[in-house]
């Protein structure tokens, strides 16, 4: 598995809840950019649209070598995923504060997935305790490294 992007700040601003594997509709020239890299899914969300699962604002960059024919670096794609997972996702998203977003973006055997998040939006003071968190773990394991290297 390669990853071509990632949505880092999608796990310090939302609870994540389930995430699903889609698969995406693409043209030849946006597969051959996303093997260059040239993708950015930090401003991207899904959503459902009659029964269809969209991304909506994820960035391709056009590809290096490209002929007269190229595409379009932001437009809304299909997501390919079960009817059954569409109505799992749609039964979440009727909740209040629910939202549907990207994680990453990866090949899989030659095939692009899309991992999306079911989440829910955290509060200021949540992001504030989620850091105080990792600070006091970061200290505790730096201490124990210490003790380590003394016994």
């Amino acid at each position: 598995m390669k990853i071509i992007a990632t949505n880092r700040k999608a796990r310090h601003d939302y609870h994540i809840i389930d995430t699903i594997e889609a698969g995406m509709v693409l043209h030849g020239s946006e597969v051959k950019s996303l093997r260059e890299g040239k993708a950015s899914i930090k401003e991207a969300y899904v959503r459902i649209v009659r029964n269809e699962l969209f991304i909506i604002g994820m960035h391709i960059g056009e590809y290096s070598h490209a002929g007269y024919t190229t595409h379009t670096p932001v437009h809304d794609r299909k997501l390919l995923v079960h009817r059954k997972e569409i109505l799992k996702l749609a039964r979440a998203m009727d909740e209040k504060g629910m939202t549907l977003i990207p994680l990453r973006l990866y090949f899989n055997k030659n095939h692009v997935k899309l991992e999306v998040a079911i989440a829910k939006g955290k509060k200021r003071w949540d992001k504030r305790q989620d850091i105080t968190r990792k600070d006091i773990k970061r200290d505790t394991d730096r201490e124990m490294k210490k003790m380590k290297t003394f016994v």
